[in-house]
This record gives structure tokens, sequence and C-alpha cells, in this order.
């Protein structure tokens, strides 16, 4: 888990910088290597490795528009997702999806992009699943703000009605694009509308990688032994704006540099250093394959060809 969200770390930490190449002086978002919008998931990584720890590559995940933390977690192929940002034909989708719409089958994984579009697949395969006699589960993450969306409630409804090995993660970062949690949402966490569907709920605090992973290995292990959904809200911290060249004019910024000290990185590694479970020396090199993965596949994303115009309609169905 410690290896897997200080790579998700260090990858956004990098698309940083390569967003913003080209995109001066006067903020350009078709300019660069990597053009189109950016939402970045620093400051969110027990979201994701929290749950994906117990999944098989027969699992299916579902991401919204902010899906890095979750590909990696589920363990996406890291240098073709990351040709696919750049728009390369070595990209997952052939450089035809981009950032908002990286799907992996190999590991079955997707993102929808558009808000609460993934749930309704995800409760597709977990249907899927149960009609095949599986133990598959389905993961949907979405943010706080999705849980208001129809597909939400359509989804967790139908779910409930036919027990299905549903779950679905919220994640809690506050902002629904701009607009505070408390100004959009009756409730104050999303998992207690699991009684309106008389499932499962669980809700974490303080952005605890450790309380996430011991929630979702409850959820799993039910929804895997056929006891129904589970709706797991996660209070998370957004550290960077809903997009990259966002001014955050509905944020107060003073918030973030407090919120980097309750880091859910260095937590989890000073707890990991003083239950003496690792070596300092041992973090260093976690630390240092995770960076090195990275950076390979950003090199190879760079390297990587720009697809040919006529191949626009390739591997595309049309009718």
């Amino acid at each position: 888990m410690y290896e897997q969200m200080v790579k998700s770390r260090y990858y956004e930490d990098q698309m940083v910088e390569v967003y913003t190449e080209g995109k001066a002086p006067v903020f350009n978002i078709g300019a660069g290597p990597v053009p189109g919008e950016m939402h970045l998931s620093t400051g969110q990584e027990p979201a994701a490795v929290g749950i994906c720890v117990h999944l098989t590559k027969d699992d299916t995940v579902t991401a919204p528009h902010r899906p890095h933390h979750h590909a990696i977690a589920k363990g996406v192929d890291l240098k073709k997702m990351t040709a696919e940002i750049f728009g390369k034909e070595t990209g997952l989708g052939k450089g035809k999806g981009g950032h908002m719409h990286l799907f992996d089958p190999d590991v079955k994984f997707s993102c929808g992009g558009i808000v609460a579009a993934g749930i309704p697949h995800a409760a597709g395969a977990a249907l899927a699943s149960k009609m095949q006699g599986r133990d598959w589960v389905a993961v949907a993450f979405i943010g706080e703000g999705a849980a208001n969306a129809g597909a939400f409630h359509e989804s967790l409804n139908l779910a409930a009605l036919w027990n299905l090995p549903l779950i679905v993660v919220v994640e809690d970062n506050s902002y629904g694009i701009s607009v505070p949690k408390a100004s959009s949402t009756a409730v104050a966490s999303n998992d207690l509308r699991a009684a309106a569907y008389g499932i499962s709920g669980a809700y974490v605090k303080g952005n605890d990688p450790i309380a996430m992973y011991n929630a979702s290995e409850e959820a799993v292990a039910r929804a895997r032994a056929g006891q129904g959904p589970t709706i797991i809200e996660i209070e998370t911290h957004r550290y960077l704006g809903h997009f990259q060249g966002d001014p955050e004019l509905y944020r107060d910024k003073a918030e973030v540099p407090g919120l980097r000290q309750l880091d859910p990185i260095l937590k989890l590694r000073n707890m990991l250093l003083e239950a003496e479970q690792v070596s300092e020396k041992e973090i260093e090199k976690i630390e240092k394959q995770a960076k090195k993965k990275v950076d390979e596949a950003y090199q190879f994303a760079r390297d990587s060809k720009y697809p040919e115009p006529e191949s626009a309609l390739k591997d595309v169905f049309t009718s």
C-alpha cells in the first residue's frame, strides 16, 4: 500500500510539471505534450489503495474523471496509461481516450469521465459476476458530488434488489467542482444513504489508509460471500484544484498547508517505521523503485509516436 501511494503521489507530482509545459505565459489548455483538462488526485491516495489491495485482476474497478490513483492501485499498465494521457499510439486506447477515458481490460479497469457514469458500469459487472456464478467484485469510485446524481440511486437500488457484489466508494474531498459538500448534500456522509437500500455502509475518517483497508476488507468479503452491496465514504483531501489551472476562488488557500501536515503517506511511513515493520533503508528502496517505474513510464510516453491522422477511425466501431 505504501509503495502504491508513493507511486501515485510521484506520478501526479510529475504530471503537474509535464502538464504545464508549453502552456505559459497565457494558460492554453490545448498546448504542451498533454493537452486537455487535467484532474489530479494528490492527497486522495488512501481511498484507492485501501480497497484495491483486496482485489484481483478479475474484479472490476470504474473510476471518475480523477482516475490516476485508482488506475495505479488496480495495476493498470503504467507505461501504456501514460502514453494514453500523452495521446500516443502506444497508449491503452491508442491515444484516442486521453486522461479521462482510461481503459485496461487486462485488469478490468475503466474510466467513464462523466460524473457518476461509472456506477451503472460497475453494477453491470457485478450483475455479470452473479449471473456467471463467480465471486468477482465490482468497485465504483465516485466523488461525493456524484452521490446526488440519479445514476447513484438507480444503480444502488438495483444492486440491493438483486443482491449484487457492488461496492461504491465515495471520495469526500469537500468539493463537487467548486461547491462545498454542505451546500449540496442533505446528509452528513453518504454511507448513511445505505439504510435507504437496506445495505451496509461504512465511514472512514481522517484520510486513513489503514481504516480504509479494514472497512474495505469487510465489504469485499461480504460481496464475495453473496451478502450484497456496500457504500463506503472516506473523508479525503484534494490538495490541488478541481483541474490544473483552476484559480480556486471558492477555496481558502490557507487550508491546504494544514492538510499537507496530515499527509497520509507521511503518516503511514511513520507508522511503519515506529512499528518496526520496515527499516529506513527498506522505505528508501520502496520509494526509489516506485519513482523509477514512474520515470520509465513518462519516458516511454515521450519516446512514443503520435498516431497517424488516417488511423483516427481504426479500431473504432462505426455504424
